[in-house]
């Protein structure tokens, strides 16, 4: 196709200024194209009843547009949880997982679906008990892939998505123009029309980064901070970011964050592994470290893959160190273990296979 539209490239606004140089038309046109193909994932223009008033319109212009999400080469689902690899233009391939949380409503349930969302191929962060880190990096997702995911997700395996994660493959802050792109889009109410505050960043620790988020009004997400450890020696054990940002240069753009984010809420992740990070004394020194932060720590178990190089913590470790947490008055949830029977849990995306 020549010159095609990327559509899930742009905001409403960036659509309709393409659409006027494209067709001449303006916004009466234009908007319900952006509305019908966002919302429904039809590309029908026929379906339109403005195009009944432009003749031969409808033809051009569904030639023209191009829904660039991917191709869904695999999914697999279980307990609800269901894992999609998608095949993008060039033939690399991403993870993505939907996860449905099922919250008490007055007389009845209320189904609430997140999507976690890879913001690379591969990754170069290299954290040892992430499976994505073994991949290597190998390329940045467009916005259009990223905003991909979440158009799949909806459109073709019919969830109503209401959450969005960056906890896939990739550290997003690493492509972070690309990623606040497609959360313009994700967040446009004329599109996917996701609330900003049920968007969550996460990243491995790029201070430099997490300063220029802060500093994006029109960005309005949650971060989240993968930490999993109390101290320099087992953080750069872990995870080698560590050693172009310690933790104290971590906590200072954090506590930055919070003061031009209005000392916004920092959602900490913390993966509890067996023997390395799960003593008494690491939860008392994490709870020294998080003192000077409004932060809401989410304990998550270790879940290892294939030829992992750790173990996982018992339950039993997991809820003593909740404990330890919460009497040192640490907000603390235990996330709740979803996917992991699929290769679908935190840090296990990423099968090594990065073509399809």
């Amino acid at each position: 196709m020549e010159n095609p539209m990327h559509i899930l490239d742009q905001t409403h606004a960036e659509f309709v200024d393409a659409f006027f140089r494209y067709f001449g038309k303006g916004p009466h046109y234009s908007t319900p194209v952006y509305r019908q193909v966002m919302k429904t994932g039809s590309l029908d223009m026929e379906a339109l009843p403005v195009f009944s008033e432009a003749g031969g319109l409808s033809p051009q212009v569904e030639e023209k547009i191009c829904v660039d999400a991917g191709e869904i080469v695999q999914s697999i689902t279980e307990n609800g949880v269901t894992k999609f690899v998608t095949r993008l233009t060039d033939g690399m391939a991403v993870e993505s997982v939907v996860i449905p949380m099922l919250r008490p409503f007055p007389g009845s349930m209320s189904r609430r679906v997140t999507v976690c969302v890879s913001s690379q191929v591969g990754c170069r962060m290299g954290c040892r008990f992430c499976r994505t880190g073994k991949m290597g990096f190998f390329r940045n997702l467009t916005p259009a892939e990223i905003v991909g995911q979440v158009f799949s997700a909806r459109h073709h395996f019919g969830e109503p998505v209401r959450n969005v994660v960056f906890m896939g493959m990739g550290e997003p802050l690493d492509n972070l123009e690309n990623v606040c792109q497609a959360i313009r889009v994700m967040t446009d109410q004329r599109g996917l029309d996701i609330a900003g505050r049920r968007i969550t960043v996460s990243t491995a620790g790029l201070a430099d980064e997490i300063h220029s988020l802060a500093r994006m009004d029109d960005i309005p997400v949650n971060l989240a901070v993968s930490l999993n450890a109390p101290d320099d020696v087992i953080r750069s054990r872990l995870m080698p970011v560590n050693n172009r940002f310690s933790m104290a240069t971590l906590r200072e753009s954090l506590f930055s964050y919070q003061q031009i984010r209005k000392k916004t809420a920092v959602f900490v992740e913390y993966v509890l592994i067996r023997g390395v990070n799960d003593e008494k004394f690491h939860a008392h020194a994490l709870s020294r470290y998080l003192a000077p932060l409004d932060a809401k720590v989410n304990l998550i178990p270790y879940n290892p893959g294939p030829a992992a190089d750790f173990s996982a913590p018992s339950e039993a470790v997991c809820e003593n160190f909740r404990h330890w947490l919460v009497a040192q008055g640490v907000f603390v949830r235990k996330r709740e273990e979803k996917g992991s029977s699929i290769m679908a849990a935190c840090g296990q995306l990423g099968s090594g296979k990065h073509f399809y």
